[in-house]
């Protein structure tokens, strides 16, 4: 089997947050209908968010195992989110 990590850059998206994971585990359970051999691994990375996105990032993480994040003490931009992400993910 192979894992996908699907690296999510975050800062300040909490509104958004709720919304995307319902569509993209909606998207991952699609695949568990389909032939292909896939496992899922979500990560976020909070860029320094100053709102609700590592709490509810947090919550994620305790109802769904597939949810790991890593979390910056201060916005350093969307690159160095993605660099992390890549860095930190374990996928194919």
């Amino acid at each position: 089997m192979s894992l996908l990590t699907i690296v999510v850059p975050c800062y300040n998206e909490e509104a958004a947050l709720p919304l995307f994971y319902d569509e993209i585990s909606r998207t991952m359970e699609d695949f568990k209908n389909t032939d292909a051999d896939i496992a899922f691994e979500l990560l976020f990375i909070d860029d320094g968010s100053k709102d609700k996105t590592l709490e509810i990032i947090k919550d994620l993480r305790e109802k769904d195992d597939r949810v790991h994040y890593v979390s910056f003490s201060r916005n350093f931009g969307k690159e160095a989110g993605i660099y992390a992400g890549l860095e930190n993910s374990n996928g194919d």
